[in-house]
């Protein structure tokens, strides 16, 4: 048995830790309140316990990694916050990987790479266009230079937008409920792009897996993903795969979404990161597929299984 310490308990990292307990591994959590996994569901997993903890206590997160086999960084700061937020808890995982020795494997994104006009791969350039990119660039370029002086030992893992239970996404609350209500859709940006869609659950095994694994360390991978679908023919996915009749999907106006800007810091975010809606946004994943075996978890169970949890209210968390 190995101690595993995951920061974050969203989609990712529960789906992370639920992996970890099967394997029979000591897993803790830490969150700000210590109270996340009874809401997550993982309180009675066996072999996993949470801790009370401000994850930017480099010290302390230092001394709770501490016997660590590897560290998670799963965290999700508020969207809007950050380039404020997110650099200072960056640093303290950071050094705590670094005192404690345990290898840190982080959940990314695509953002780093600015808008491309081909299907990205991981060596692909960074070269971000929005603040929140350049944020994300700045995190791996800090590890990676740390990991290639041997001070640390790290990985990272990028997913596109996700699809999943309790996933935030453009197919997810805003679009799952209505569409399971017989009611129109109305999207963010295009509905006819095509765009690559994670799986909550791929990302949370390719995590453990690079994690674990020398060979992944020092370099980032892309999360095995099923082929792109434009929001037009996911939706009408989603439906088939619910049992429900197609609805009509339309596009939010752009004089709408600046209005809602106004007032909802999040929307308003969503600004600089709007190409990723308005032209193909393709990811290939092809390297983590050869390399550990690997593949996405077939669509019409990711669809399945994001429906599903939106049919109750006690499902959808």
């Amino acid at each position: 048995m190995s101690k595993h310490v995951i920061v974050g308990m969203g989609p990712i990292g529960s789906a992370a830790t639920r992996l970890l307990a099967a394997r029979g591994e000591e897993v803790v959590l830490v969150s700000r309140s210590g109270a996340g996994p009874a809401a997550a569901g993982l309180a009675e997993l066996p072999g996993v316990r949470s801790v009370r903890l401000d994850a930017t206590d480099a010290a302390a997160l230092g001394e709770l990694a501490a016997g660590a086999a590897v560290l998670y960084n799963c965290a999700n700061p508020a969207y809007h916050r950050w380039a404020t937020d997110w650099p200072p808890l960056a640093a303290a995982l950071l050094a705590a990987a670094e005192c404690s020795g345990a290898v840190l494997a982080t959940v990314g994104n695509l953002y780093g790479y600015g808008a491309v006009a081909a299907p990205m791969t991981e060596d692909t350039p960074l070269n971000p266009n929005s603040v929140k990119g350049q944020v994300r660039a700045r995190m791996w370029e800090d590890a990676l230079a740390l990991h290639r002086a041997g001070r640390i030992r790290t990985t990272e893992i990028r997913s596109s937008d996700y699809i999943g239970p309790h996933a935030e996404s453009p197919l997810g609350a805003r679009v799952v409920p209505r569409l399971l209500a017989g009611r129109g859709i109305q999207v963010l940006r295009s509905a006819d792009t095509t765009h690559s869609w994670t799986y909550t659950e791929d990302a949370a095994r390719l995590l453990v897996t690079v994690g674990g694994e020398e060979r992944a360390w020092g370099r980032a991978w892309h999360v095995p993903s099923n082929p792109p679908r434009t929001q037009r023919e996911a939706v009408a996915d989603l439906a088939e795969a619910a049992g429900v009749a197609p609805v009509r999907v339309g596009e939010i106006p752009a004089v709408m979404l600046a209005a809602l800007g106004l007032v909802n810091p999040t929307v308003r975010a969503l600004r600089e990161v709007a190409y990723q809606l308005e032209r193909p946004f393709v990811m290939d994943s092809g390297a983590a597929t050869a390399a550990f075996g690997l593949k996405p978890t077939p669509w019409t169970e990711v669809l399945s299984a994001t429906a599903d949890s939106y049919r109750t209210p006690a499902a959808h968390r």
